[in-house]
């Protein structure tokens, strides 16, 4: 589980570095965060929601939604 929360902390990371802001159901997060949270909830399922902008295709959000099982 530990290699898991790093493996994703490190990718988030490298994201973040370039710019591109993370949400956590809807707010603004940091990879450290996002990690913790992810790998902490085990009853949750995490959506990943790219939002790219609309002149370059240009990655510049990376939303993670929780998804509602109805």
């Amino acid at each position: 589980m530990q290699e898991n929360k790093k493996q994703l902390y490190v990718e988030l990371q490298t994201i973040a570095d370039q710019g591109i802001v993370l949400f956590l159901d809807g707010c603004p997060s940091t990879p450290e965060y996002v990690s913790h949270v992810l790998c902490a909830a085990e009853e949750a399922c995490y959506m990943r929601d790219y939002v790219y902008d609309e002149m370059g295709g240009k990655l510049k959000e990376l939303h993670f939604d929780k998804v509602n099982e109805t």
